[in-house]
């Protein structure tokens, strides 16, 4: 039975019914549901709407209640239908604290409202409507409607976005920007989540479609759209209404609490009233009447409306009353017995039991947990209980319609989160394409010449005919033009920053000898590692037996949902695990990602299977912490934990050591301890290294010995270059974290000075939202001052200090004290950069910012905005003027950087920033800054390459078969068609650029096409020349498998030259062979003749009379059959 099943039920209800024709038939009641609660009132709201086709407006009594009960309208009457209505700003008169997002969805509310389109359901809560908004006539004045066919020309759109203060922009971003390509403008209107694409055709509007500001590409159509300006602007304070003016009058509202309503509307309005007293007189302001509203004019005002209250005291005066008896869902603590006793008893009373999951797996994890509690009748089990897939916000029972209603979070008891659709945030993560980017100037490494500058891209004419390339520029002014076809040979010069690299001379042979030398040194490192992989791969290592009932219980209890991430990177870790080869895995994920929970689920799996497992972790602290959490995410297995760390007393350390050899103690964390010789373990079945950024060569060098065959689980934010490498290579195997667990918000990262003002109003904005404060100030000696003087800033802020110099003991103690909560704000040295985990802290302040490196600053950052707060960071740090250039570069990257999960673009910036030694031992390198970051990775490629071939041939049988080798790596081609963007149809140059490059990494038939789509929907119909790039793309993909190194298409000739080397095993195969019967049958197109050339004798296929690329695209189709 279905979800379908109960909305029929409710729908049915006498009550609803009765409800929905009150409210139709008379106007201004004012009604009472009594004993309505949990997500009941979600079902009764959706029956009585479908009913009655009123607009509603549903007012809860704070936000996330508010988004809770909206996701569980969205979920049942749609999303269309359901709009959320949020306050614009956190303070009153704080303009530029306002949230973008939101104003983007009051827009949208207004913007619906006015459009006279069906009733819908708002959602909102009393800070919302605190605001006043816009007149109903201002935003009909301001407001530019579209539609197809009509009659406007670009130019009016032009001016009419200007006047709305709309910004110009390339490529559009942000609500507020439009650009103009040929005839297409894009525009990004505050009333959709979307900004729109409009095509014209001279004068007429051809098609309207919205995009993804993301990929630049369509998502739907549209016949008619408008466009709203910025709602929250200064031009619109003037005139401002209560939002119970602006909806219709036969709204009704739904109130959760009318007296928590009142009180929080007075509240607000005497905080807006003191902002005002503060504000300087001599800008004028409007008064708080005009732009807030208070208690009185509410009630005034909704007097005129049906009103419905739930509360169990209405305050309105109530002309009907309804009854309901529904009582909140049971708590089960966990425990499946119960559980399962109370289904049967329901279901023994004539109860309907329904288990809401909020996914597929979530149903299935119920059916297993209940079968193996009770194999034998399980079948009567299943026809107890209903599973329906909708995720609801608390569970009830409805003892009149004998349902019970139960919610997967509240049994699991995990955390259920609210999802608010966010248009407005746009991805501000730098992607590696984006640091990789040319621009002109910067300097650029071609393979085959060495070091040059970027001169950007020219039309250059060939034979008569023009086409792109890009100006590299080199000693003496010399330059050289590389066809868009061998973009891959050039990658941007990362090395190390501030000191300009050489530049060299073309057709010298110092850069042929430092390429070289380079590739020798790079293969002995190579060879080495190799080895060791060879070696690992042969051994055997302890397989794991599939999950248990235990696992699957554990996995469920986790409190949030998991990232579909973080479901496979659990999951490549099992398969790691029952495989046979030891594991060597590198999990790699943002600060407070979810690395610790597939740790955990490692970790169980390894001691399910009765093995130790050790977890390595940098600091002291973070031994501790790591034991609380396993401890209380184990608590309820039959697990024994222990930790060292130097806090231990050595009689304790004794005990541990004791516990470890006999094989009492299953999981052990500890600092480098845990590497000493005296540290035995029975049986050591996985090891977990936390933070690893954090350990020196030689620590890791040591672990080698003990695990060479133990699997191994390797976990960081940002993993140094040398991990990196390893991982990119293949060397080990890499898992990536990236999508941030639901519900958290990117932390709002700021540089100041040192300013007592901001540090006081930041330290009491968060105290005001009961949460708490890092404060870090890496010198012990001013410390005690640094405290003194928050403490004087903010009085009434109970605050702590803690560093490393303190006993172990009493830093513990502050620990779990700030943990508790026992005081706000705590002044630390670094020690709590790794590890500490305060849900609760959501500001931290870094003092002197500019002397910490990176990954430093990027984990001290991390330590907030743990949960669906808000969380702030503030550098400071003195003026960018006198700080080192590294410093200052360091700071502008974290800027940057913000977004959740920019862990891993974090350690590329550092790459860039330090310059990379030598990514695969102890001894440091010059070559990366000889030769850049790119183009040594390329040299390190075709070194393993090349081993692989030759003196580990019996380790890659695959790759070394003589038909499906790839013989061509390369492949060249020289022509004097002109195959190009143009300038008319992309003009934008470092976007073209950017094009080239995508379509360089184009790989089949099918990504090509998804690629033209993408130029058409982005730049309007493909002009003949770039429909010819096409083709000579795919005449590349064809000549290449043939085994033709490179293709000259001129004066209507083409001709393939084959693979140059005379030995290779490619003249043996079947290919060749496939090549030479076409010659014999097709001798009227082609000839196959041998020529001398420079380089010896090279085989050569020519075919005539191939004008077009099209042509010789059919050819090379005959050819490749």
């Amino acid at each position: 039975m279905s979800k379908n099943a109960l909305y029929t039920l409710y729908d049915n209800l006498p009550k609803n019914q009765q409800i929905a024709t009150q409210l139709l038939e008379q106007k201004q009641i004012k009604m009472h549901l009594n004993g309505l609660l949990g997500s009941a009132v979600s079902f009764v709201i959706r029956a009585v709407f479908k009913k009655s086709e009123l607009p509603f407006l549903v007012i809860l009594d704070n936000k996330e209640e508010a988004a809770y009960y909206l996701n569980d309208l969205e979920q049942m009457i749609g999303e269309q239908d359901v709009l959320f209505y949020p306050a614009s700003f956190r303070r009153p008169y704080q303009i530029e604290e306002t949230d973008n997002a939101n104003v983007l969805l009051r827009a949208e509310v207004l913007n619906r409202i006015n459009s006279r389109k069906k009733p819908a359901i708002i959602v909102t809560y009393p800070e919302a409507l605190f605001e006043k908004v816009v007149t109903r006539r201002e935003l009909d004045k301001n407001t530019l409607k579209v539609a197809l066919n009509d009659k406007i020309s670009i130019d009016f759109i032009n001016e009419v976005l200007f006047e709305y203060e709309f910004k110009r922009v390339d490529f559009i971003t942000e609500p507020g920007e439009f650009s103009v390509r040929g005839g297409i403008v894009d525009v990004f209107s505050f009333s959709n989540d979307h900004p729109y694409r409009i095509e014209f055709f001279g004068n007429e509007v051809d098609s309207i479609r919205s995009f993804d500001v993301e990929t630049q590409l369509s998502v739907e159509t549209h016949k008619k759209i408008t466009i709203i300006p910025n709602v929250e602007n200064k031009l619109f304070q003037e005139n401002r209404e209560s939002f119970l003016d602006y909806i219709a009058e036969r709204t009704v509202l739904f109130v959760q609490n009318t007296d928590g309503l009142l009180t929080q509307l007075d509240k607000q309005f005497g905080r807006a009233e003191e902002a005002f007293e503060k504000l300087s007189k001599e800008i004028k302001r409007a008064e708080p009447e005009k732009l807030f509203l208070n208690q009185s004019s509410f009630i005034k005002r909704a007097l005129d409306f049906s009103i419905v209250e739930l509360a169990s005291k209405p305050v309105f005066k109530i002309t009907k009353t309804f009854d309901f008896h529904i009582h909140p869902q049971p708590s089960f603590n966990k425990q499946f017995d119960l559980l399962l006793n109370n289904l049967s008893d329901n279901h023994f009373n004539g109860y309907k039991n329904y288990l809401f999951c909020s996914n597929e797996t979530q149903a299935k994890r119920f059916h297993d947990i209940f079968e193996t509690l009770d194999e034998a009748n399980s079948e009567n089990i299943r026809k107890q209980y209903n599973t329906v897939v909708l995720p609801l916000y608390q569970g009830f029972i409805d003892e009149e319609s004998q349902i019970t209603a139960y919610t997967d979070h509240q049994i699991f008891e995990r955390y259920h989160k609210f999802n608010i659709k966010n248009g407005y945030s746009k991805k501000q993560n730098i992607t590696l394409k984006e640091l990789t980017a040319l621009s002109v100037g910067d300097y650029v490494t071609h393979i085959d010449h060495g070091i040059g500058k970027f001169g950007g891209l020219q039309k250059i004419q060939v034979e008569g005919k023009t086409q792109e390339a890009i100006k590299l520029v080199y000693a003496d002014n010399d330059i050289v033009y590389v066809s868009i076809h061998s973009l891959h040979k050039i990658s941007k010069y990362n090395g190390k920053d501030g000191t300009p690299p050489k530049i060299y001379k073309l057709g010298s042979n110092a850069w042929k000898v430092l390429k070289q030398k380079t590739k020798a040194r790079v293969k002995h490192i190579a060879f080495n590692l190799i080895q060791l992989y060879a070696k690992r791969r042969l051994e055997k290592g302890f397989q794991f037996a599939p999950d248990s009932y235990l696992q699957n219980e554990l996995e469920s209890s986790f409190i949030y949902e998991d990232t579909p991430d973080q479901t496979k990177s659990t999951q490549e870790v099992k398969a790691d695990m029952e495989s046979d080869r030891p594991m060597d895995r590198l999990v790699c994920g943002d600060v407070g990602f979810g690395k610790t929970e597939v740790a955990i689920r490692a970790a169980f799996k390894a001691v399910d299977n009765s093995k130790q497992v050790a977890v390595l972790v940098p600091t002291t602290i973070l031994a501790y912490q790591h034991y609380r959490t396993f401890s209380e995410r184990l608590k309820d297995m039959p697990i024994t934990i222990g930790y060292m760390n130097r806090f231990r007393t050595a009689k304790q350390k004794a005990q541990t050591l004791k516990d470890l050899a006999e094989g009492k103690l299953d999981i052990v964390i500890g600092t480098h301890q845990l590497v000493n010789k005296n540290v035995v373990f029975k049986d050591l079945g996985l090891l977990i290294v936390d933070e690893e950024q954090k350990f020196g060569v030689n620590v890791k060098d040591k672990l080698k010995t003990i695990a060479a065959n133990v699997d191994t689980l390797t976990l960081t934010a940002t993993p140094i270059p040398r991990t990196l490498q390893f991982s990119l290579m293949a060397a080990r195997d890499l898992s990536v974290i990236t999508t941030p667990p639901p519900n958290r918000y990117p932390i709002e990262t700021n540089v100041v000075g040192f300013n007592e003002e901001i540090i006081r109003d930041a330290i009491s904005y968060e105290i005001q939202r009961n949460g708490q404060v890092f404060f870090i100030n890496n010198r012990i000696e001013n410390i005690k001052e640094v405290a003194g003087m928050i403490q004087r800033l903010v009085p009434n802020a109970r605050v702590g200090i803690g560093h490393g110099q303190m006993e172990g003991a009493k830093l513990e103690e502050l620990m779990l004290g700030f943990m508790n909560g026992d005081f706000d704000v705590l002044v630390a040295t670094t020690i709590i950069e790794s590890g500490l985990d305060v849900p609760n802290a959501n500001t931290i302040f870094i003092n002197n910012a500019n002397n910490f490196g990176l990954s430093d600053l990027h984990q001290m950052r991390g330590r907030v905005g743990r949960s669906n707060k808000k969380a702030f960071c503030y550098f400071i740090c003195p003026p960018y003027s006198s700080m080192t250039e590294d410093a200052r570069k360091r700071i502008q990257a974290l800027e940057q950087f913000s977004e959740l999960g920019s862990g891993f673009n974090i350690a590329m910036k550092d790459l860039e920033i330090r310059g990379a030694g030598d990514l695969l031992g102890g001894e440091q390198s010059g070559f990366i800054n000889e030769i850049g970051f790119d183009t040594y990775q390329k040299i390190m490629n075709e070194a393993i390459e090349e081993l692989k071939e030759n003196e580990f041939k019996d380790l890659y049988p695959e790759e070394n078969d003589i038909e499906t080798k790839e013989y061509v790596k390369d492949l060249q081609i020289d022509t004097d068609f002109e195959l190009l963007f143009s300038d008319e149809y992309i003009n934008n140059v470092t976007e073209r650029l950017s094009l080239y490059n995508e379509l360089g990494g184009v790989k089949n038939e099918q990504e090509l096409v998804v690629f033209q789509n993408k130029l058409i929907d982005r730049f309007g119909p493909m002009p003949p020349r770039a429909n010819a790039l096409m083709n000579s793309i795919r005449i590349k993909w064809i000549a290449t498998s043939v085994g033709i190194e490179k293709l000259v298409m001129k004066k209507g000739k083409m001709i393939g030259y084959f693979v140059s080397d005379q030995q290779s095993d490619y003249y043996q195969s079947k290919r060749f062979h496939k090549v030479i019967k076409f010659v014999q049958t097709h001798s009227n197109l082609c000839q196959m003749k041998e020529k001398q050339t420079p380089n010896g004798l090279r085989l050569l296929l020519t075919f005539d009379n191939v004008k077009s690329t099209k042509r010789a695209l059919e050819l090379m189709e005959l050819l490749g059959e």
